[in-house]
């Protein structure tokens, strides 16, 4: 997908809110800050990309959403139709996405990687999870959680029993809690660098930005003669940071 952008507009990319976390109050005012930002946001962005992880659980049944998070849900409708682009990304928190954001939003729903081309540079966006070597326990276990068998078990449980028992493993989350560290491994550990450098290997890529890590990140790459920019995100716990890109891609801080 190629998107030229207007003068003066820009894009932005936020990742790994995990609204809902720990608790619905803390996360309340995790929201109202993330919420403070879409504001700031909306007067120059041309194009939002959220990259996963939005909420800390997400479901759809048939005539069901889960409870809250409705001025999150408001604000990304009403910069929808103010004419902003709005593309999401689900992550391994929320990859039980069905249609509510597309129909009642607007916004355009990813399931996979997706190639973008931003005023000529050439992006390869996506959440991160199940990217690059190692990890097999998790990838066997995004393989169960989006099987349609697992899926359609699963919708049959009545939506208070299904929350609680998705917010009972969340809780587990290391990464939520805080307590897990989040010390950059090196190059030669990290998964998701050295996806992007096997990718940068055999194809001129400019941007490899990602979610997921929870450790934000602008490094260079370079594989043979091509040269690349890798971008974590970092998240809305801990950092609050976000991806600015208008000429060169800047990652910032919202106080």
């Amino acid at each position: 997908m190629k998107i030229n952008l207007e003068q003066h507009k820009k894009v932005y990319f936020a990742s790994d809110q995990h609204f809902g976390a720990p608790t619905p109050q803390a996360s309340k005012i995790r929201e109202e800050k993330f919420i403070r930002w879409l504001d700031e946001i909306k007067s120059d962005a041309q194009v939002l990309f959220l990259m996963g992880d939005l909420f800390d659980f997400w479901h759809e049944w048939k005539h069901v959403i889960p409870k809250g998070y409705v001025r999150v849900l408001g604000k990304l409708a009403e910069l929808k139709d103010a004419g902003i682009g709005l593309f999401m990304f689900v992550g391994n928190h929320d990859l039980w996405m069905k249609n509510y954001f597309e129909e009642e939003i607007g916004c355009t729903v990813f399931f996979e990687k997706q190639f973008f081309e931003i005023n000529g540079k050439k992006f390869l966006l996506a959440h991160g999870d199940g990217l690059g070597p190692g990890d097999k326990g998790y990838k066997r276990m995004k393989k169960l959680f989006t099987n349609p068998l697992a899926q359609w078990a699963f919708k049959w449980l009545h939506p208070d029993i299904a929350m609680k028992v998705a917010i009972y493993f969340s809780t587990k989350n290391k990464m939520i809690s805080g307590e897990e560290d989040k010390a950059f491994l090196g190059e030669d550990k990290e998964f998701l660098i050295l996806y992007s450098k096997e990718k940068l290997r055999n194809e001129k890529i400019d941007y490899f930005v990602y979610g997921h890590r929870h450790l934000p990140m602008v490094l260079d790459l370079k594989m043979n003669e091509n040269e690349a920019k890798y971008v974590n995100l970092g998240d809305w716990i801990s950092y609050f940071t976000y991806g600015e890109f208008q000429k060169d891609f800047e990652l910032k801080i919202w106080e």
